[in-house]
């Protein structure tokens, strides 16, 4: 079994690599595992690194280490590989993937809790060919996120306070909604949609959770749909939709289905993002790709924990 650690330098508002490498070396000398460590050089490269090393074929545990962006990277260069699987230790500014874990989430940043852990399997969301762990999301809530990062080099903001001031902007300065042809499975609906985002986690945004049931390995995705809305209504839902309180708004605004299959066709650029990563078209598939990835984790932890 060999033992990789994809570190992404850029990751967070301080460098973590000497630390990731003294805990690869505690597992090198006192456990005797083949240990290696590799620096991601830029955007999309923990991929092609997670891949090139699933291909040799031989039996992997790989360590994503950063942000929300290189968990999300490393998951898309494994997915369907059964050889490896993966885990990840936190080192970016939201990581809303470990929330997911509820109080377990602290136990990933120490290596040595890792990696004997029990091996599981979790969906992930097929989004135009790209693996997506937790939420793809299409509309205002990904050109928030498009727009996020310039606000975390702020050293004054958290990642949620980061997040909070991209929707101000976002809410202040841009139109809410676009015009859409939206099919859930073969259900054709067409008007102006604020957002159509697929959940298979629970959380993004620096910790915004729309669907508190979503399960990450229970082969069910729930996509939130939010019609149009003027600024001062989308002010007012936004509280209730972040707590995952859609149940209790108004059933003409928000709906949440469990389509197998979305796809969002627009005669503009939709802007959307994975994990956190963003990018443009005007044509989003979005479909279950049921236990398609390993993962690994602290012993008896369980990626559902704060699932309601």
């Amino acid at each position: 079994m060999r033992h990789v650690f994809i570190i992404n330098p850029a990751a967070g508002r301080r460098n973590q690599v000497g630390r990731i490498y003294a805990m690869a070396d505690h597992l090198r000398q006192s456990h005797g595992l083949d240990c290696t460590c590799l620096l991601t050089e830029r955007p999309g490269g923990a991929t092609e690194m997670a891949r090139r090393l699933a291909e040799t074929g031989e039996a992997l545990r790989v360590y994503a280490c950063g942000g929300d962006g290189t968990v999300s990277e490393v998951a898309g260069g494994l997915a369907g590989f059964s050889n490896a699987a993966m885990t990840c230790i936190p080192s970016g500014t939201g990581n809303d993937f470990l929330k997911n874990f509820g109080e377990d989430w602290s136990k990933f940043l120490d290596a040595e809790k890792l990696w004997d852990g029990d091996v599981f399997p979790l969906d992930l969301i097929d989004c135009n060919g790209r693996y997506c762990l937790t939420i793809a999301c299409n509309g205002i809530d990904a050109r928030v996120a498009d727009s996020v990062h310039r606000f975390s080099r702020s050293p004054l903001l958290t990642g949620r306070g980061s997040y909070l001031c991209s929707v101000a902007a976002n809410f202040l300065f841009r139109s809410i909604g676009q015009h859409w042809t939206v099919w859930l499975d073969e259900e054709r609906l067409e008007g102006s949609f604020a957002l159509v985002s697929m959940c298979n986690g629970r959380y993004y945004g620096g910790g915004s959770m729309p669907v508190p049931e979503a399960r990450m390995d229970d082969g069910v995705l729930h996509t939130v749909l939010v019609r149009s809305v003027s600024r001062w209504t989308f002010a007012r839902l936004f509280g209730p939709y972040s707590a995952g309180e859609y149940a209790s708004l108004p059933p003409e605004l928000i709906r949440v289905s469990t389509a197998r299959k979305v796809r969002i066709q627009s005669g503009g650029d939709i802007v959307s993002c994975l994990d956190g990563e963003t990018f443009r078209s005007r044509d989003v598939v979005m479909q279950l790709a049921d236990k398609h990835l390993n993962f690994f984790g602290p012993k008896g932890c369980n990626c559902n924990a704060t699932a309601r």
